[in-house]
């Protein structure tokens, strides 16, 4: 079962290389995935009638007890032998379907294909968990195949609404899959049916069991999306809407039903929900003149059928509940692929305008009547076996009488309407309608060529009357039927094999018998239920001939139907609910927002900071009921450290100026970094003084684009209130430091760190070990976060232009005057120029001057205006810059022993990277560093995560540490692990993160600035 989902997971991947190379032919191959699926479970039918049902199970994440469980029983050999014939057909349809010059089709393959997928993992998924996730990932694909026609207003809606729909239910019946699992002690799905739990908590899991199951499968309340999804392509209705997805709810209830549909609750939302289905869906297909939402709308009818015979507990309707399934997916799958042949032929599906289509697609016309019958139950069809089995189990109920008599009624109701709508199908599709076809008013002009009548034939009053009668005052034109242009053979080919199929079935009863039968004896009441194309005359035949009865009593007066409907009360429409639900809710979240998204990163702030007060603070602090010793300080140093920090940190709260606010929170952050010194934990001391610096000189980037002050208005009332919330959430912070360590129950893991950094990380340097092995996943998260990071914020300063060319200085050279960035020089000459005077004794005694060039400090720093320039700081730059370089570099190599590490490397080499901007402008810049962020940001991030594979060559796990001891001569023994590479890896990408923030918030805004735009 596994290699089906690979197989159709390559299928996927490769359709869109399949359809560029063999274009519409490529359904044809991509066809062999759900039709390998089909052959499978067809060659295990007899392992399944033996009851040795086949069981498969690949451990995912053992400590956890997570698996890949699948499991071919009863149900999951229908639902397979459905997904994968169906969707097999459907693909070979899709080969004639769609246009040569059709566009999106390479996605739209894939994905099929991936939804076929899908389904088959669904089918089989014998663990609650895997079967969730198959679950939405139906819901996704049919969100993309849904709204396939992108450019369609409709399209894009109606899939927004199925996803919509369809999420909320499968996240409702998330929880109650977790609530089964724990409630069994068991996540297998065969545990949980065979050995159910039960109590208060398992009958509130059954029924958001049944809440997933009515979104997916669209019942009653939720209904409405599944005749908007008609937006989609023929072949995605085809597939999905009858043979599929909406069979994913169907499945879901009978796979759970043996197991609880003895519950009240269980019973009474299937009755009430399969059986109100059933009815409105009937009801609204013999109002729609679109045959394919007269199909949709009996879709509806059907589901609720098969779920009210599935969900209601009695073997025989759970019998003829799966005999349904399996026809249904049949006939309705025939009648869609049978519509897009008519859609195609003729270029509509207003049903009031077709006429003659039958004489001119006889095969098509057969096929869909073949279906059709079927549909109605009409003998010797698929549906006309399951209908009487399912007659014959609603006449010998075995609930109380009046509830057996309901849902009898119901049933036979909504089989009224289905032969009704199935008999309006097929006539609106295929009849030659003459003058019922019409289109005018009572007292207009109807000629013969409107009708498709026989030349010189003279039309009545009675002629305008029928026409009328039938379709209102509806102004349609009739099409010409001898422009119906026939089909190809792949598109009338499988709508065939699905009817003729539906026939073939019927004929064999009592194998379909044998083969579901054992599933159905699983429910827990009810007598057996059996499949025959006759059971002796009884109350079930009565039944059925008031069935065709009152269907062809409604088909004739069809017209009288149609007026009834639109005069009646007109209830609510689910789908005009959902529009006002959602858009009030838009107004609600708009209101919110404008409440609290007011622009303002203080309030923001401070109301993040209030919460941490109020929620966390107090329920922490109220909690605590143990003994508090708390010693001020160790050293008087410590003191003073503090008492700096919070003057800084105070001041800052009141300071105007951008600037002195920013100096006086890296103040503060250098008073952390001596706290943390003074503790004894130099790492982080040397970390955090460099994250400090860089952090300062980013933000003095920043201040440039900024205006001075904060605000041109008083702050005097604000900064009480700032320094308020400061206090509160310092003090807060504080007991948290104090009362955490002690609320412990258990014995710290970081005791064990020193000893498994030395042993299994091979190094001495706890912090660093535990960064690049000990918490190894934790950092690779980190630092794609700053990878993120860096993209955004050079995106928002680049805006459309963001190239990978570093400007250098003999790009500047070639310029007959180079730029100044930071002015214009007063002498209006380029100090690139400049020359120095020297005296030079000449032969007779006397001095001459001569000129020698200077060699500068810098490469570029004849492109900065003298005034801007620091001679004494381009010559420190020049003098400490690679020194900074070699010594970041033993920080890197030194660090898994000594303080140091890939991170506090690269901001060293960050640091001097700024420096030499600072000191030389963006073409130093370029100087300094000619290469691209984003090559070392993604190199970076793939050596960091690249590296711990190879553990798994060594045979350990993923970013776990190699140790390799070497002998090398003239060097001597070499300890090298391989953790080393990973903090490389994390080297390479904070240099990255801080050369693009030099180049987006320092070097390209000078350009802006220079060329006169507008930076913020």
């Amino acid at each position: 079962m596994l290699l089906l989902l690979v197989a159709h997971l390559l299928m996927a991947v490769a359709a869109p290389a399949l359809v560029s190379w063999l274009h519409r032919r490529a359904f044809w191959v991509l066809a062999l995935a759900p039709a390998s699926a089909f052959v499978y479970a067809l060659a295990l039918t007899p392992r399944v009638m033996d009851g040795d049902f086949p069981e498969q199970t690949v451990s995912w994440v053992p400590s956890i007890g997570l698996e890949l469980a699948f499991r071919l029983d009863t149900l999951a050999w229908l639902m397979l032998l459905v997904v994968g014939g169906v969707g097999a057909l459907v693909l070979v349809y899709c080969s004639a379907y769609f246009s040569r010059s059709a566009t999106g089709l390479r996605r739209f393959a894939g994905v099929l294909t991936a939804f076929a997928g899908s389904m088959v993992g669904l089918v089989t998924a014998d663990d609650l968990l895997l079967l969730f996730v198959f679950w939405e990932l139906t819901t996704v694909f049919s969100y993309l195949l849904i709204g396939h026609y992108a450019e369609r207003k409709a399209g894009r809606r109606a899939a927004m609404q199925a996803i919509v729909i369809t999420t909320a239910g499968g996240l409702t019946m998330l929880v109650g899959l977790v609530i089964l699992g724990v409630s069994a002690g068991t996540y297998r799905v065969s545990d949980v049916v065979a050995d159910p739990p039960s109590g208060t908590a398992v009958t509130v899991a059954a029924v958001l069991l049944l809440v997933g199951a009515a979104t997916k499968s669209a019942l009653i309340p939720f209904h409405f999306w599944l005749p908007a999804a008609m937006a989609a392509p023929t072949p995605v209705s085809a597939y999905l809407h009858a043979a599929a997805m909406v069979k994913a709810g169907v499945y879901l209830v009978a796979r759970f039903a043996p197991a609880f549909s003895d519950l009240p609750e269980w019973k009474a939302v299937v009755i009430a929900l399969g059986g109100g289905t059933l009815l409105v869906g009937g009801y609204r297909a013999l109002r729609q003149h679109d045959l394919k939402l007269v199909l949709a709308f009996g879709t509806v009818s059907q589901l609720g059928l098969i779920i009210l015979l599935v969900g209601l507990g009695t073997r025989g309707a759970a019998l003829a509940g799966l005999a349904m399934l399996g026809a249904h997916a049949m006939f309705k799958a025939a009648l869609f692929l049978s519509v897009g042949i008519v859609d195609a032929a003729t270029g509509t599906r207003d049903l009031r305008r077709l006429t003659g289509v039958g004489r001119r697609l006889p095969f098509t016309a057969t096929a869909a009547a073949l279906a059709t019958l079927s549909m109605i139950g009409f003998p010797p069809f698929a549906g006309y076996v399951a209908k009487e089995a399912a007659l014959e189990s609603l006449v010998h109920g075995t609930g109380p009488g009046w509830l057996d008599a309901t849902v009898l009624w119901v049933f036979v109701v909504g089989s009224v309407l289905t032969v009704a709508y199935g008999a309006r199908f097929w006539w609106g599709a295929f009849a030659t309608k003459h003058a019922e076809v019409s289109v005018a008013r009572a007292n207009a002009h109807v000629d013969s060529t409107a009708f498709d009548l026989p030349a010189g034939t003279q039309t009545t009053r009675r002629t305008r009357r029928n026409a009328l009668a039938t379709v209102g005052d509806a102004e349609v034109e009739p099409i010409d039927p001898r422009r119906i242009e026939r089909p190809s053979f792949l598109l009338v080919g499988p709508p065939m094999i699905l009817a003729v199929m539906g026939l073939l079935a019927a004929l064999l009863p009592h194998v379909g018998e044998q083969v579901l039968g054992p599933y159905a004896a699983t429910y827990p009441a009810g007598e057996e239920g059996h499949l025959t194309l006759w059971g002796g005359f009884g109350p079930p035949v009565v039944l059925t001939l008031v069935v065709f009865a009152g269907g062809a009593l409604l088909f004739w007066q069809r017209g009288w139907v149609e007026r009834f409907q639109a005069s009646a009360w007109d209830v609510p429409e689910a789908d005009r609910v959902y529009r006002r639900t959602m858009r009030r809710l838009d107004d609600l979240a708009a209101d919110v927002t404008a409440w609290t998204q007011r622009g303002s990163l203080p309030f923001y702030l401070g109301a993040i900071l209030l919460v941490l007060v109020v929620g966390p603070g107090i329920a922490g602090l109220s909690g605590w009921s143990g003994e508090l010793t708390v010693k001020a300080w160790d050293r008087p140093a410590q003191l003073a450290v503090v008492l700096v920090v919070c003057i800084a940190a105070i001041l800052a709260t009141r300071a105007r100026r951008r600037l002195k606010a920013v100096l006086l929170v890296g103040a503060a952050g250098y008073g952390n970094a001596a706290l943390f010194l003074l503790h004894g934990a130099p790492d982080l001391a040397m970390t955090q003084v460099l994250v400090e610096t860089v952090t300062l000189a980013v933000m003095v980037l920043v201040l440039r684009r900024l205006p001075p002050y904060f605000s041109d208005r008083p702050l005097v009332g604000s900064r009480f209130v700032r320094l308020g919330i400061g206090l509160a959430v310092g003090l807060t912070m504080m007991a948290f430091a104090v009362v955490a360590p002690l609320a412990r129950i258990a014995r710290p893991i970081s005791l064990d760190f020193p000893a498994e950094a030395y042993e299994f990380g091979g190094g001495k340097n706890v912090v660093n070990v535990t960064l690049v092995d000990v918490r190894a996943w934790d950092t690779v998260g980190e630092i794609s976060v700053l990878l993120v990071a860096a993209t955004g914020v050079a995106s928002l300063v680049f805006l459309s232009r963001r190239s990978g060319e570093i400007e250098r200085v003999r790009s500047v050279r070639a310029m007959p005057e180079p730029p100044q960035v930071w002015s214009e020089p007063s002498d209006g000459g380029s100090a690139l120029r400049r020359r120095a005077v020297r005296p030079v004794p000449g032969p007779d005694g006397r001095t001459s001057a001569t000129t020698t060039a200077v060699r500068p400090w810098l490469r570029a720093e004849g492109t900065l205006a003298p005034q801007r320039r620091s001679v004494i700081f381009e010559v420190v730059t020049r003098l400490v810059f690679h020194s900074m370089i070699v010594f970041a570099l033993y920080l890197l190599f030194s660090g898994h022993n000594s303080p140091g590490g890939g991170f506090a490397a690269g901001l060293l080499v960050g640091i001097a990277l700024l420096v030499r901007y600072l000191a030389g402008g963006r073409y130093e810049l370029g100087e300094a560093a000619p290469i691209n962020p984003g090559l070392l940001l993604g190199t970076g991030l793939f050596l960091s995560a690249g590296v711990g594979l190879i553990a798994l060559l060594a045979g350990g796990e993923v970013l776990q540490s190699v140790i390799v001891d070497l002998h090398v001569p003239l060097l001597g023994d070499i300890h090298l692990v391989t953790s080393l590479f990973f903090d490389v890896g994390v080297f390479l990408l904070v240099v990255g993160l801080v050369l693009d923030i030099l180049r987006s918030l320092g070097a390209e805004i000078d350009r802006q600035v220079e060329a006169g735009g507008e930076v913020l």
